[in-house]
């Protein structure tokens, strides 16, 4: 399985983005995905996630609740994070990843996760 990551940029503070992880291998509507963040000098953080199948359940950190929306296409092998309102502490290079298949259904810790993307960068100006 390989996660191919797209989307970030530089945006105003207020703007918007929509990240794109294209999953290769496998079959996807059996994954679980998941987004993470690292900004520098700080942790690899949980950002969002959602469960296999038709993505009914969903979690997010609460920095970003009511910001941010995971979302998936089963039949494009994509996952998706809209990012609206964005801060500057929104900064961050942005990682998919797949999760273990005994995994809970959209899991927040990154230890569940075995596959990961390459990371986009996302930077939000003041």
């Amino acid at each position: 399985v390989q996660l191919q990551a797209s989307g970030g940029g530089l945006v105003q503070s207020g703007g918007s983005l929509r990240l794109t992880c294209a999953v290769s291998g496998g079959t996807f509507m059996f994954f679980d995905m998941g987004w993470f963040r690292q900004a520098p000098g700080k942790e690899r953080e949980f950002v969002a996630a959602i469960s296999k199948w038709s993505g009914s359940y969903t979690n997010y950190v609460d920095s970003v609740k009511g910001r941010f929306t995971i979302s998936r296409d089963d039949a494009k092998n994509t996952v998706y994070l809209h990012m609206n309102s964005l801060k500057p502490d929104d900064t961050a290079i942005y990682y998919c990843a797949k999760a273990r298949l005994a995994a809970d259904a959209a899991p927040k810790s990154d230890l569940e996760y075995d596959t990961w993307g390459q990371g986009t960068q996302v930077t939000v100006s003041s």
